[in-house]
């Protein structure tokens, strides 16, 4: 029995947005949401690493840049073009162009771990279902002084009830 190779294989680097500098609510979105819409075919199953840079400063550690940039496993890459200020690698108040490497888990059942809990429960062999009609309530008249010392009784008489069972084949 030989088991799958589960270590994670890293992508090309992967460039599917572009900030638009004249937008302030812009950026550049380089999520697992906009790569997968823009490439139909690409899974990566479980990302277990990541890499970020950009394009133009490939060399310069991303912390490096002084742009406030989110940068995960669980999203992708995320830059606000409203988050940024003067004063960075490139000296403007927009996102740089970034891209990113992912680090993905093959995407075969034995290599992505399992996040349901799995519930057994036991079905029982056959089937019954119950209809009746609501309990009719009479008065009956007072007893008389040699029965009981009440004044009146109340008597809820149940009417019959239809039972079905089934039994599954």
């Amino acid at each position: 029995c030989t088991f799958p190779d589960c270590d994670c294989v890293w992508t090309d680097w992967i460039d599917v947005s572009y900030p638009d500098s004249s937008d302030r609510n812009s950026g550049d979105y380089e999520t697992f949401e906009n790569i997968q819409k823009h490439n139909s075919s690409w899974v990566c199953a479980k990302a277990e690493n990541i890499s970020c840079r950009a394009t133009h400063f490939p060399q310069v550690p991303i912390g490096a840049l002084g742009q406030k940039v989110q940068c995960d496993v669980s999203t992708g890459l995320i830059c606000n073009n409203w988050e940024q200020h003067i004063g960075n690698v490139a000296n403007i108040p927009v996102c740089l162009n970034y891209e990113i490497s992912v680090c993905c888990v093959p995407n075969i059942p034995e290599c992505i771990p399992s996040t349901t809990v799995s519930t057994t429960t036991t079905v029982p062999s056959s089937t019954i279902s119950t209809v009746s009609t609501p309990p009719v309530s009479t008065t009956v008249p007072a007893p008389t002084p040699s029965e009981s010392p009440s004044s009146t009784a109340t008597t809820t008489t149940m009417p019959p009830s239809s039972t079905t069972s089934s039994t599954p084949e």
